[in-house]
């Protein structure tokens, strides 16, 4: 079957004239009521069609464009996140229900100019905040390794198309997490890139800098090719990643060396006790890379506790920069109303500080790290939850504490800017996926894929199907 095959191989059977990009729409467009993971908030098949029929007619008659990539031709999907031109965009959020935009983000465009139809916008929580993807305008989204728990979030929508074979690849975003959460629970790799190396424009609604665009698929390779798609500076960026030396695919294709490993397992940003699964997802990628010639050693948690709260800060005002339409704010969830209303109460000055402390907090840690070629730590705190089991309406206190408990390590990455990448090297007995995070300093992405990539080769992971599939 064509969803068999991964998001590349997809690329390379358009290009040799072996499937048509309008068969591929129609093949995941089929198979979109085949298994229920709450992928999708909005699907446009039509427009998905429209696109397929513009770059089949060009194959037939002009071929395929001379700066086409590989994965021109292969559908994908656009988070609910990225406003799109004559689509419904929500946010996730019952407040814009019925928004519908005039105009496409950069990353919609991007997308839409590498030749990937979108079949629809992925589901995702309420401005993509809690680390579920529970919002009041969709089913929730649920990894099909069991539909009872969790996709995790907020890239849930992404990682559940992507994993149950619904979409060959897509993109995500990640401010805490939000890429490589949904990746553990999923069984993916999860790429949250540097820093700069995806351009935020035009809205740039990030001023902390914690937030990037980023890459779900189903191997290394898949995902190195979509960051390939998605990276690059644009005119008004504030920051940037330098030019990698080649494409990041090809990154996939070198040998790291020897490198030195740093690994650490305490949680960051909370005090929980580790699941055994996820204790053994750690122990295992480190025998694993010790296999493969790496020296992996022990260090202490480069960031301190006291960094939390200015994160908790900095989160906390990115909420309240979000709000509902007027008229319309009833229709904001609890928690979005409870993270809002801290924002609105941090006075300027703080919020200056807070960013203050966090850039601080993030040298120290690079410093820490610095000598060190990559860092090992668990993904999650456990393998992925029951439906539910965070989200607490009644309590968001509570719901955000829990949060935190699930995922101990993700955001420290997005404070010190590093790229970082969730692996699903481990599954329980009963059959979820557990995955393992390994980050690099920045701007060090080819790095980080290489390494990937050699990890993959010694335990490939693709050949396995959950439920459905």
């Amino acid at each position: 079957m064509l969803h068999d095959l991964t998001a590349l191989e997809q690329g390379d059977a358009v290009r040799r004239g072996e499937v048509s990009p309008l068969e591929l729409v129609e093949h995941y467009a089929g198979r979109a009521g085949s298994i229920e993971v709450g992928a999708f908030i909005t699907p446009t098949h039509e427009l998905a069609r429209e696109h397929a029929r513009r770059l089949t007619t060009q194959l037939a008659e002009e071929g395929r464009p001379p700066d086409a990539g590989p994965l021109w031709g292969v559908p994908t999907g656009i988070k609910d996140l990225h406003p799109t031109a004559g689509v419904r965009t929500t946010f996730g959020s019952a407040a814009y229900d019925d928004f519908v935009p005039d105009a496409s983000d950069d990353l919609v465009l991007t997308v839409e100019a590498a030749g990937m139809p979108s079949l629809g916008k992925t589901n995702t929580p309420e401005f993509g905040s809690p680390c579920y993807t529970e919002p009041d305008v969709a089913p929730p989204a649920v990894t099909p390794w069991d539909t009872s728990r969790t996709a995790g979030g907020s890239s849930g929508g992404a990682a559940a198309a992507v994993a149950a074979g619904l979409l060959p690849v897509a993109p995500g975003s990640d401010g805490g997490g939000s890429i490589r959460i949904p990746a553990s629970c999923c069984g993916l790799v999860g790429l949250k890139p540097s820093r700069g190396r995806i351009s935020g424009a035009p809205r740039y609604g990030d001023p902390v800098g914690l937030a990037t665009a980023g890459t779900l698929a189903r191997t290394v390779r898949d995902a190195a090719a979509l960051l390939d798609v998605l990276a690059g500076r644009r005119v008004g960026d504030p920051y940037w990643a330098p030019e990698p030396s080649g494409t990041f695919l090809e990154a996939c294709d070198r040998a790291p060396g020897r490198l030195r490993v740093a690994r650490f397992i305490a949680p960051v940003i909370a005090d929980v006790d580790v699941h055994p699964a996820s204790v053994a997802a750690w122990d295992d990628a480190s025998r694993l890379l010790e296999s493969l010639g790496h020296d992996v050693e022990d260090v202490p948690v480069p960031i301190p506790r006291d960094a939390v709260a200015d994160f908790e800060t900095c989160w906390a005002v990115l909420t309240a920069l979000s709000p509902a339409p007027p008229g319309r704010e009833d229709r904001l969830r609890p928690l979005t109303r409870w993270l809002g209303g801290l924002g609105h109460a941090v006075s300027g000055p703080d919020f200056g500080l807070a960013i203050g402390r966090l850039r601080q907090h993030a040298a120290a840690a690079l410093a820490a790290l610095a000598s060190y070629d990559v860092v090992l730590t668990p993904t999650l705190a456990s393998p992925p939850v029951q439906v539910g089991a965070l989200r607490d309406d009644a309590d968001p206190a509570r719901d955000f504490a829990d949060q935190k408990a699930f995922t101990p390590w993700t955001s420290a990455w997005n404070v010190t800017g590093m790229p970082a990448v969730s692996l699903p090297l481990h599954w329980t007995d009963d059959g979820l996926p557990v995955g393992v995070m390994l980050a690099a300093r920045p701007a060090e992405e080819e790095l980080l894929l290489s390494v990937a990539a050699q990890v993959e080769t010694a335990a490939p992971w693709a050949d396995r199907r959950p439920p459905g599939w």
